[in-house]
């Protein structure tokens, strides 16, 4: 049994109540280790320190160079452990380890993009239209930035928060899920000793009640960036609106997998299965509404039950396995409880559609992979985000029909495109309203692209060179050159 204290102000300290909660793995549903339950004084602690560190303490008195510097030295750690945080992720929350390895390995470029980029944010000289005055623009940092992540990619997401963040030249008080806390706790450790000040980077432990309203709400934070469900990102939208603070969020998906007739069918299959059943469902950008031209339908469909059905199920720590467990027992049930409604609703179940009873599964969160045909974009197995291994399937004549279908949804996240028409491509890529487009791939992304989402799928972009701004804010500085004084009661 582990214990995980929190990290606030350079110090790892118990929580001031001094309660733990436990932590379980989801292969054996067993705990495995503890973490500190913070609460409202932990939380002030902690951004007081943050905000210390970014108004007072050294952070603030670091070039935009020095910065990137230690941006840099930790991407080399995580280069180093790697491995050891992979093992970590996977006991906290059942990702396989063949994902994370390569996950974890990738990691580093995110600390080594945005430690290249913190010193060429660049203002601008504005060429006015007035004479005798001089005009330039600075992008200043914001502040104490308040990152919550969620349980099913937590130090992905963690970097892709935190990596232009400090940057920018914010500073950071991590709440991660109550549900995988350990991986980024041990994370933190690396940001200790690649050097960060004492203050720049804190972690709060605990529930949502107790530690992440109090973080919204704190008067000393100035943004809050956040991943994890419309419901909890719209109220979390609502309590920053109060103080007019800053945020960007990025929230769930139902995003459309479409085939068309001409697609390499095999391709597809292969596209079809990895945007549902890789990572057991558990992402945001599932390709959980998959849209089939009719003419294919069936011989699709074939092909595909044929390659889910040779998933392998089992231990998320053997190199082979291919679908692991639902991480939270909360998050299995609901699962269940969606595939009910969809029998309810008359989707015909073509495989799977039950808690997993084979062996190599153990004690463990497994439900069968799982495929629903006959499914109308109304019903609520393909309107609502169900985060686990189950398809939906629906059919399509034509191109403004499978476009109409895609866009019938209150999210936007990602969507898939399979097609060998290279000008129907282009089409559905401006015709689709969602903040990433695949065309003959899914689930690609990069530290140098942009991601996010429209309508409920969020506000703001993470990655890429517009991460960075969404720490910033611009000034507009005036300088009188030479212009005479004018009538003080008009504008200049």
């Amino acid at each position: 049994m582990q214990r995980y204290q929190m990290y606030i102000d350079g110090r790892f300290s118990d929580a001031s109540s001094g309660k733990w909660f436990d932590s379980y793995n989801p292969y054996t549903g067993e705990v495995w280790g503890q973490i500190a339950e913070g609460g409202s004084v932990d939380v002030d602690r902690a951004v007081t320190a943050a905000h210390n560190a970014f108004a007072n303490g050294p952070w603030s008195q670091l070039t935009a160079s020095q910065r990137g510097a230690l941006l840099r030295k930790l991407g080399d750690l995580i280069t180093r452990d790697a491995r050891k945080l992979a093992e970590f992720e996977v006991r906290d929350n059942g990702k396989l380890i063949a994902e994370m390895v390569g996950q974890l390995n990738y990691l580093p470029q995110w600390f080594y993009y945005f430690g290249g980029l913190a010193d060429k944010v660049q203002g601008a000289v504005i060429p006015l239209d007035k004479k005798g005055y001089f005009n330039f623009t600075r992008h200043e940092a914001l502040g104490v930035v308040v990152a919550i992540t969620p349980w099913n990619s937590p130090l992905l997401l963690t970097a892709w928060k935190i990596a232009p963040a400090l940057a920018a030249g914010c500073t950071i008080v991590l709440k991660p899920s109550e549900f995988t806390s350990a991986s980024t706790l041990e994370f933190v450790k690396l940001v200790e000793e690649a050097g960060f000040p004492p203050g720049v980077v804190n972690v709060v432990t605990g529930f949502g009640k107790d530690v992440g309203t109090p973080l919204v709400e704190h008067p000393l934070v100035k943004k809050i960036t956040f991943t994890g469900s419309d419901a909890t990102g719209r109220a979390i939208n609502q309590l920053a609106a109060k103080h007019f603070k800053h945020v960007s969020l990025e929230l769930g998906g139902k995003s459309p997998n479409i085939v068309f007739a001409d697609a390499n069918l095999d391709d597809a299959v292969n596209g079809a299965v990895s945007g549902i059943f890789a990572a057991t469902g558990q992402t945001c950008i599932a390709g959980s509404r998959l849209l089939l031209q009719e003419s294919i339908h069936d011989q699709f469909i074939e092909k595909l039950t044929a390659l889910a059905k040779t998933a392998r199920m089992g231990d998320p720590m053997s190199m082979d396995t291919q679908v692991g467990p639902i991480t939270t027992r909360q998050q299995y049930d609901k699962v269940l409880s969606y595939i009910d409604i969809a029998k309810n609703e008359g989707a015909e179940l073509l495989m799977g559609g039950a808690p997993a009873t084979r062996t190599e599964c153990g004690k463990g969160w497994f439900i069968e992979p799982t495929i629903f045909s006959g499914v109308t974009n109304q019903m609520r197995i393909a309107q609502e985000e169900v985060f686990g291994p189950i398809l939906s399937v629906i059919k399509f004549k034509d191109e403004d029909e499978a476009v109409a279908i895609a866009n019938d949804s209150s999210y936007g996240l990602g969507s898939g495109v399979w097609t060998s028409d290279i000008g129907r491509a282009f089409r559905m890529s401006e015709r689709i309203q969602a903040g990433t487009v695949w065309v003959n791939t899914y689930r690609a992304v990069s530290y140098m692209s942009p991601f996010g989402g429209y309508k409920d799928s969020g506000i703001g972009r993470e990655n890429g060179a517009d991460a960075i701004r969404e720490y910033l804010q611009v000034k507009s500085v005036w300088f009188n050159t030479g212009a005479a004084t004018a009538n003080p009661f008009t504008m200049r």
